[in-house]
């Protein structure tokens, strides 16, 4: 039998199972990351008064135990200001920062225990664990960063600080990102053209935008103005600076907060605008390329949900799906700078 004859078999893709650990790992996050803007549409991040990583995980189980928990909650602002509230009420809100907590246990268990198998098995090179590792970190400082934004409504405010929400956010977003990158980093390796600085400046831009809607779920900006393209009546409104120092109107100023969020999203359209005319001068939308469009195509949708969340009052379905969708670009975005930059 001559060589040309011979069927060639490929070389097993140890690291494909791997890589569909992390895109699960990506979804699981995601997941969180939808459960945790509900618990914040329906107010029930601060239904759980003390954190209990190992305990924590069993709900009440008798009157009692419901009772000790729900009299906890009447002690701190929120509670004491929700004195309409009963024990059915109460239970509904608990159940949402509960869900909310138990994902976040379940996405450590889901990353610990398969890094070890393929660790054991030899799936990566010890180069490759330390980032890994690095990604296991950063999930855990994700919890702590979350108990640190619970905190700052137990004792002086009605509702966690839309500071310590921003970077609780963020927080989410980059772990989401790089467990795309490193998932995408994976993939065979093919010679492409690099994408240049132009979709490199689109991330953060998307990453500011991701901050700036934390802001205005915070301070529950979206359930003013709610028209589209005025706002209060102008395409600039005033009041803008409303607080002094300037400053806080950033942070503070609910007119001023979704101000900047509608802001930033004009700027992402021209960008994203200009990325799609740019790539289509410059040899179209093949290979790699065809990320370009759906980019396109996952902005415009954002921003239709976006506009639609507004002038509905925020209903929790498109408020949620406005949420993850912002994700959901940010990964698309990732991914496309990651197969760009991949090398035989």
């Amino acid at each position: 039998m001559s060589a040309t004859d011979q069927t060639v078999i490929p070389a097993p893709d140890r690291l494909g199972p791997v890589r569909i650990w992390l895109y699960v790992m990506a979804l699981l996050v995601l997941t969180m990351v939808v459960v945790g803007g509900a618990t914040r549409l329906t107010e029930s991040g601060l239904s759980i008064t003390e954190w209990k990583p190992i305990s924590g995980v069993i709900p009440p189980l008798s009157d009692a135990d419901w009772q000790a928990e729900f009299a906890a909650y009447k002690q701190i602002p929120q509670g004491v200001q929700n004195n309409w509230m009963g024990i059915e009420d109460f239970k509904f809100i608990f159940w949402w920062e509960w869900a909310h907590r138990l994902l976040g246990r379940i996405l450590g268990f889901a990353f610990a225990i398969p890094f070890l198998v393929f660790l054991v098995q030899r799936r990566f090179t010890w180069k490759l664990a330390a980032p890994l590792a690095g990604l296991f970190v950063l999930g855990g400082f994700q919890g702590l960063l979350g108990w640190w934004m619970v905190s700052s409504g137990l004792s002086q405010l009605t509702s966690v600080s839309q500071y310590r929400l921003a970077v609780h956010l963020f927080a989410a977003s980059l772990l989401f990102i790089a467990l795309i990158w490193v998932a995408r980093r994976l993939e065979p390796a093919r010679a492409v053209a690099p994408p240049g600085w132009p979709v490199a400046v689109l991330l953060p831009l998307i990453l500011l935008q991701i901050v700036a809607g934390a802001f205005v779920a915070g301070l529950d900006a979206g359930m003013g103005y709610n028209t589209w393209p005025l706002m209060d009546g102008a395409l600039i409104p005033q009041g803008l600076d409303a607080i002094d120092p300037f400053w806080k109107n950033l942070f503070e100023n609910t007119l001023t907060v979704q101000f900047i969020h509608r802001t930033i999203a004009y700027l992402v359209v021209l960008y994203a605008g200009w990325l799609v005319w740019r790539q289509a001068k410059r040899g179209g939308f093949d290979g790699v390329h065809g990320w370009i469009p759906r980019i396109a195509a996952l902005v415009v949708l954002q921003v239709v949900l976006g506009i639609g969340t507004l002038l509905m009052h925020v209903p929790i379905s498109l408020a949620l799906g406005h949420q993850a969708l912002a994700f959901m670009l940010a990964g698309a975005v990732t991914a496309y700078l990651a197969d760009s930059s991949r090398r035989t």
